[in-house]
């Protein structure tokens, strides 16, 4: 081996390469680190059949944690939980006990009761209720309902023409009813084992599609109802669970805003083993969302090993439950781990890995859910610009798939949050064949970067994200921020 060229020695030629190194463009320097053999080999760990599709809660699920807590730890990310890299959640499986459930009402002197093979139990919780006054709502109106109308009494939902009826989780927990008997025009299912946060208040839910119910509900109008209604659920069982989101931070270089965040999340978790007999079972979720995770953990890798750090902090979260609704980025709304008022935008990562969506070829792209919803997207429209990859808005998903991940929790509490995918759905999407090798790394890697290069000029910005108050769809994000902001020290 040579040790000299040109007649410099070789200590000067090191340091100069060093200084080279250092002196690249932040685009280049993130290209280096995050590859895509580092995706794909995160990837066909997390999705392998070893882990059985992470279930929540399973075994697999809690190998893939401890997994992205070692990835959190190589890349020297501090660990921010209350164990370690892991915020422990302590959650109960809820079983629903059926056999002794009943529901009657009350109209014009004249008791109905359901037939028990009319009405399923949605959403298991103990109750005895005895002539209980009623309200009824209309899923489209039902957020205009007043908390003073609706609690302690019997939520009649009453479904629009082509709607499902449905009661947003806010507006549930505002209006606070006894109960939610929710008419369906067909037969419904008895609820399944579900998560409940330990210690949590339940609202029981029924759906009914007895006739005679029915009858007396669909020609009356919205609001206080002359009926009564009683009901009687038996407590369901429950199993105690400890679920985990991990946690870790990049510490942030500027002595004034270093105690403020730019969250980096994706959902670590699947739908795990489903069903018997021949086949294939184990739902692997390689794309759904073990690509997000693994972009998750690249980016922080990719940034961690930046010379300089950004303005501010940046905090790297996989979370637990996204398939069960959200489950593990509502319990962090619930319990931020760095102060809501103090955290500035969330980039949540899902299904960033194939490019065979149904809709056509998805190569040099990226989606963002809610387009139009803040000031984030030209931030990521220029840095896609560094990779050639286009930031764009799918003009029939980018909205309604906005509430669909882990970023509506942040949204729901003000932060401007949005979700970045190559597409939306997929050859296999919940299904066994959603696999490993079917995944574009090379377009995959380039996506990450994108994100990365965002990631790190909001966290080296002073100016902060906003809402677009433009956007009337915005305008319950609008005024959640405002109140962090008025929370701000």
């Amino acid at each position: 081996m040579h040790t000299r060229s040109l007649g410099m020695p070789l200590g000067i030629l090191i340091s100069a390469g060093m200084l080279a190194a250092q002196s690249a463009p932040i685009p280049a320097r993130i290209s280096e680190r995050l590859t895509a053999n580092g995706l794909k080999a995160d990837v066909s760990f997390l999705a392998s059949d070893a882990l059985e599709g992470r279930g929540t809660p399973s075994r697999g699920l809690d190998v893939a944690a401890e997994y992205i807590a070692a990835q959190f730890r190589r890349a020297g990310l501090e660990p921010a939980g209350d164990d370690g890299y892991f915020q422990t959640a302590n959650f109960v499986n809820v079983i629903p006990n059926t056999g002794m459930l009943r529901l009657a009402v009350e109209s014009g002197g004249k008791q109905i009761a359901a037939s028990f093979d009319h009405m399923a139990l949605t959403d298991p919780a103990a109750l005895d209720l005895a002539g209980a006054a009623a309200y009824l709502a209309d899923s489209a109106t039902v957020d205009q309902a007043r908390a003073e109308q609706v609690r302690g009494k019997v939520l009649i939902l009453r479904a629009a023409a082509g709607a499902r009826a449905r009661v947003n989780p806010a507006t549930l927990a505002r209006l606070r009813p006894a109960l939610v008997v929710t008419l369906t025009a067909g037969a419904a299912s008895n609820a399944g084992a579900r998560l409940r946060e330990a210690g949590a208040e339940a609202t029981p839910a029924l759906a009914v599609w007895d006739p005679e119910i029915r009858a007396v509900f669909d020609a009356a109008k919205p609001g206080p109802l002359e009926a009564t209604v009683s009901a009687h659920i038996a407590p369901p069982e429950t199993v105690p669970v400890k679920l985990h989101n991990v946690i870790g931070v990049l510490r942030g270089s500027d002595p004034a805003l270093r105690d403020t965040y730019v969250l980096v999340t994706a959902h670590y978790d699947h739908l795990g083993i489903r069903g018997t007999g021949p086949g294939d079972h184990i739902y692997n979720g390689a794309n759904d969302d073990a690509s997000g995770t693994a972009c998750v953990i690249e980016m922080a890798q990719a940034l961690a090993a930046l010379p300089e750090r950004p303005k501010r902090s940046i905090a790297f979260l996989a979370l637990f439950g996204e398939e069960l609704g959200l489950v593990g980025s509502r319990y962090y709304g619930r319990h931020p781990v760095f102060p809501l008022a103090k955290t500035i935008a969330d980039l949540n990562l899902e299904q960033m890995g194939r490019t065979d969506d149904n809709s056509g070829p998805r190569v040099g792209i990226v989606n963002v859910t809610g387009y139009d919803y803040t000031s984030i997207t030209p931030v990521l429209a220029k840095a896609g610009a560094e990779f050639d990859i286009r930031v764009m808005k799918d003009e029939q998903a980018s909205d309604p798939f906005f509430a669909r991940s882990d970023n509506q929790a942040l949204a729901d509490a003000g932060i401007p949050a949005h979700t970045l995918s190559v597409g939306y759905v997929f050859p296999d999407y919940h299904q066994p064949g959603d696999e490993w090798p079917k995944i574009d790394y090379d377009n995959m890697a380039r996506v990450d970067r994108t994100a990365a290069l965002a990631v790190f000029r909001l966290a080296d910005s002073p100016g902060v994200p906003v809402w677009n108050e433009a956007n009337p769809k915005t305008e319950r994000y609008v005024k959640a921020q405002k109140a962090l902001t008025d929370s701000r020290p």
